[in-house]
């Protein structure tokens, strides 16, 4: 198809820009398929599923629930602001030690 765009009115174009974007949308999604069945064919090939091999990679399963840690650190001014000690540390958490609190006194 040879479009010559500088005729085209802007009507026409964006028609044209609509046509495509929906022609994109349906190769990516029909792609997207074929390579997932691509991969789970090889990974059959070889006896698994693509989710041992995503648990392999360091990957988690599709649906899994995310683990929440119980809070370790409790804010003294503000008892609703708590912390994990794990990640970065909250600006309060911070605040608490450059003032020389311990650490054991925030614990919960």
């Amino acid at each position: 198809m040879n479009a010559d765009l500088k005729s085209m009115t802007r009507k026409d174009l964006e028609k044209l820009r609509k046509d495509v974007d929906a022609a994109l949308k349906s190769v990516e999604s029909r792609e997207l398929k074929m390579a997932h069945d691509a991969a789970a064919k090889a990974a059959a090939d070889f006896g698994y599923s693509l989710s041992d091999l995503a648990e392999m990679a360091g990957g988690k399963k599709r649906g899994g629930l995310k683990s929440v840690s119980a809070p370790k650190y409790r804010n003294p001014a503000d008892a609703t602001q708590t912390w994990t000690g794990k990640g970065r540390q909250p600006d309060w958490y911070k605040t608490e030690m450059a003032n020389g609190t311990d650490p054991s006194t925030l614990e919960i």
